[in-house]
């Protein structure tokens, strides 16, 4: 079963590269479209699977794996290796393999907590100083994007709270504790919702006066390494998802590291995204250095 897997996967990294059919190839095509819309090149396609669980049901077998894909990206003369981290499901009937799909969990982005800090009461008379390193923000979103550091909470839709790590690394003190509902924190088993609820931290990036503060800028370009990205996908207005610019592309324009899709070096846009509609919206806040 691991060599009809291992098969598999070859021939989906050989898709990349030759276009070539192959089952489930609608994210193939969309990624190599959205890397020519930029004059961009997938060039060489690298995949390490990994078993994460197998499960018996008489004739059939499940198995769930994780694939690590690597695509060496290459523009005008620039080149950069973009990582992504996919979850799979391969179902075999007496150790055949009939069918095997990548579980897309970029979609429960599309369903975050509801609940949001309201700002509109929060006295911010109180001027907190900080130098904001982003050269340490980075380092950090770049050590932790597949992986997740001990020290903090991991949430199943985790995107905001990597993010929020990255940020206080970079030197952003927290403050308003213990009231969830104010301020950007995280104490212990409590956090605020702009800790880790996608739109309420693009709230706070919005508002904040005192602590960690933003300033929203028209144009991606215009973003600094260990800058801010927020994604409204559907256009409703309620944000889903941030991420965190952590290179440069060879015009200029960002590339972010992210979790609950786990993704290092991609491109900003997120067009080759299970989540992405002709609706999406996005707002670019570049962190002030309040030192």
């Amino acid at each position: 079963m691991k060599d009809q897997i291992k098969a598999y996967i070859e021939s989906l990294v050989e898709a990349y590269v030759k276009e070539n059919d192959v089952r489930g190839n609608e994210k193939v095509t969309k990624k190599i479209a959205a890397a020519a819309k930029r004059n961009a090149e997938i060039v060489k396609v690298k995949a390490i699977t990994n078993i994460t669980d197998k499960r018996q049901d008489d004739d059939h077998t499940y198995i769930k794996y994780d694939v690590h894909m690597q695509y060496l990206i290459k523009q005008k003369e620039k080149m950069y290796v973009e990582e992504q981290l996919e979850h799979h499901i391969a179902s075999f009937y007496k150790n055949k393999l009939y069918d095997t799909r990548e579980i897309e969990h970029e979609d429960i982005i599309l369903n975050p907590e509801k609940t949001d800090a309201d700002f509109s009461s929060v006295r911010e008379d109180v001027r907190i100083s900080y130098s904001y390193d982003r050269l340490k923000a980075v380092q950090y979103a770049e050590r932790w994007w597949n992986s997740y550091n001990p020290a903090y909470k991991k949430f199943e839709v985790d995107c905001t709270n990597f993010i929020s790590q990255c940020l206080h690394t970079g030197g952003a003190p927290m403050r308003g504790y213990p009231n969830k509902s104010q301020g950007w924190w995280m104490r212990g088993n409590s956090w605020s919702y702009s800790w880790s609820v996608a739109n309420s931290l693009r709230l706070y990036l919005s508002t904040s006066k005192s602590g960690l503060q933003a300033r929203e800028v028209g144009s991606p370009d215009e973003l600094q390494l260990g800058d801010v990205i927020c994604y409204d996908f559907q256009g409703d207005g309620r944000f889903d998802h941030n991420t965190i610019v952590t290179g440069k592309d060879a015009y200029g324009m960002p590339l972010v590291n992210a979790h609950t899709y786990n993704s290092r070096m991609r491109y900003w846009a997120y067009e080759d995204s299970s989540a992405y509609t002709p609706n999406i919206k996005y707002k670019f806040f570049t962190i002030i250095d309040n030192a």
